[in-house]
């Protein structure tokens, strides 16, 4: 069973994820949608977006900070 700050964290991220991409893109098929998907994630939202619970900076940014 999850907790309800668990289920809140996904559904905030998959609010920013409709708002920045999904709603804002014509896709072609369900693919083309599924890969345009996973490589924001892996690219953008994981690597460069500024997280707030980093400090407002990305996780990029954090790790050199870290190192």
């Amino acid at each position: 069973m999850q907790s309800a700050e668990s289920n809140a964290v996904v559904e905030a991220f998959f609010n920013i994820l409709k708002a920045e991409l999904v709603w804002l893109v014509k896709f072609e098929s369900r693919e083309q949608a599924v890969k345009t998907i996973n490589d924001d994630i892996m690219n953008f939202y994981n690597r460069r977006r500024r997280q707030s619970t980093l400090g407002n900076i990305s996780p990029m940014a954090y790790e050199k900070r870290a190192a």
